[in-house]
């Protein structure tokens, strides 16, 4: 007698499929792409002046206003990342609850490998939501926020990844500690899993296979986790008042002016509640 199969076990290896390659394409192509763009408030300096400003904030900025200045951001965001990563994280979360412990199964370093798969994408999630919702939806009644404005890129970054104008040392420290561990989580998290990808996909079947392509994803997952680490010391270290000097000068006076206006605003606004 055959047992009845919800939709998920009917079409388990389609999912397991789409579920994989949704964490390469667009996912993981983001967190590529995102890393690089967020680290070039580091590389930036290696070519001194570009585009108008000073190294890093300059290049960092530039890329920023790239990003939004594409037609149909929001859409884009949607469906090319938010809906994927929904996709990727439900079905992540049932495999993970539901799969069986593989304790005794593989070796020790496999065992490891599996929990921490599963370790950082749960954290991994919850980092996402967090960095969206302060960063992009603007979120600024969690604690140790600071609101991210795309035309005063590297020093609302900056602020924010220091726990915002009002954290102090423990605001840094939280938010520092909350995005190094999301860091490292998200690119352990790809890298395993581009390599785990492989062999769901039947690409390497054998051990010398999957010991070769180990050593790739091993490269990328390390060459990613400098681009975020550099990128978070370059914020955390980045001078705040000459960063606003190059984000005044690169959009002119009336943007110049504009960020000082909001500045006063936000001053008269904390001495109001003083």
């Amino acid at each position: 007698m055959t047992e009845h199969q919800t939709p998920l076990s009917k079409h388990h290896f389609l999912l397991r499929r789409l579920h994989s390659l949704s964490g390469i394409v667009p996912i993981g192509a983001f967190l590529i792409t995102h890393l690089i763009t967020n680290s070039s408030i580091v590389w930036g300096k290696l070519g001194g002046a570009q585009h108008g400003g000073d190294g890093g904030m300059a290049t960092f900025q530039h890329e920023v206003n790239f990003i939004h200045s594409m037609p149909f951001l929001l859409l884009i965001e949607v469906f090319g990342l938010w809906l994927p990563i929904a996709f990727h994280s439900v079905l992540g979360v049932y495999y993970a609850t539901t799969g069986r412990g593989n304790v005794g199964s593989y070796r020790f370093q496999a065992n490891w490998r599996y929990s921490l798969q599963r370790l950082t994408g749960y954290f991994g999630l919850i980092f996402i939501f967090y960095h969206v919702a302060t960063l992009r939806w603007g979120w600024d009644f969690l604690p140790f926020t600071n609101v991210f404005i795309a035309e005063e890129a590297a020093s609302t970054t900056a602020l924010a990844l220091r726990g915002g104008l009002e954290g102090g040392l423990i605001g840094g420290v939280v938010v520092g500690g909350v995005y190094l561990i999301g860091i490292t989580a998200l690119v352990y998290h790809f890298a395993n899993g581009l390599w785990t990808a492989a062999i769901t996909w039947g690409l390497t079947t054998s051990a010398a296979a999957q010991k070769r392509w180990g050593y790739v994803c091993a490269g990328l997952g390390a060459a990613l986790m400098l681009a975020g680490w550099s990128a978070y010391v370059g914020f955390v270290t980045l001078d705040i008042d000459e960063a606003r000097a190059v984000e005044a000068a690169l959009h002119g006076p009336a943007e110049g002016a504009r960020s000082a206006n909001s500045d006063l605003s936000a001053d008269a606004g904390r001495l109001e509640r003083e």
